[in-house]
């Protein structure tokens, strides 16, 4: 009777060890985290000729802040999901030209620009959560809403450039790679490359119209905290 009451109490703090760790790892699942870094845009330019007339066109972007707040929580031990919310602000030069057998003109305008972007992500580790390294891979999808107000400067000359915003939502595609590297036992350093791909205003302005989409390259670092 002893021996059986002894295997009964044991079974039961087993039971509440076990319901205890099982607690707190589903606990530890979701996280929270923020990065900073870098946003480069992706240039396009394109030119259209019909004898005697040409025209080309063009944008460059320059180098932005970009920032990315994200939530997660863990599926698998190597699958998790994850919510963002990623801004960035770049500045942008547009420019124009045409010839014809009556003259010719050009138009360079310089812009600040800046994109809000919702996106869910899937983001398959190699390593279990247990590692101190736990490289990935993401991809995820969302919507970018994209602005750029009114010009900061224009110089025109015999061609008109576009003086009112430009914006507007597009649907956008997310590939990233990236590295977990633990600080403890809830925080973790995360450092994420990442590509995103949309259809693209600044193109669509551009006289002739610019074809390629945008893409968004951001190097981004920083840190996530498991609740």
């Amino acid at each position: 009777m002893r021996l059986a009451t002894r295997r009964v109490v044991m079974t039961m703090v087993v039971l509440a060890g076990t319901a205890s760790v099982t607690r707190a790892q589903q606990q530890d699942r979701a996280y929270v985290g923020a990065l900073v870094g870098v946003s480069t845009l992706s240039a396009d330019a394109r030119s259209s000729t019909s004898p005697p007339d040409a025209r080309v066109s063009l944008y460059k972007p320059e180098n932005g802040p970009a920032l990315d707040v994200f939530a997660g929580v863990e599926l698998t031990r190597f699958l998790t999901a994850q919510a963002n919310y990623v801004w960035n602000r770049n500045d942008v030069t547009l420019f124009s030209s045409f010839l014809s057998h009556s003259g010719g003109g050009f138009y360079e305008q310089n812009r600040e620009s800046s994109q809000h972007a919702a996106v869910a992500d899937l983001l398959l580790y190699f390593r279990a959560r247990a590692s101190g390294v736990r490289p990935y891979l993401s991809t995820g999808v969302g919507v970018i809403r994209f602005k750029s107000g009114t010009p900061r400067s224009t110089v025109e000359s015999g061609a008109v450039a576009p003086h009112d915003d430009i914006s507007g939502p597009r649907a956008a595609l997310r590939v990233a790679v990236g590295i977990d590297l633990a600080l403890g036992r809830r925080a973790a350093f995360r450092y994420s490359f990442s590509e995103t791909i949309s259809g693209n205003p600044i193109s669509a302005r551009l006289a002739p119209p610019g074809e390629r989409s945008l893409a968004n390259f951001q190097n981004l670092f920083g840190v996530l905290w498991r609740l």
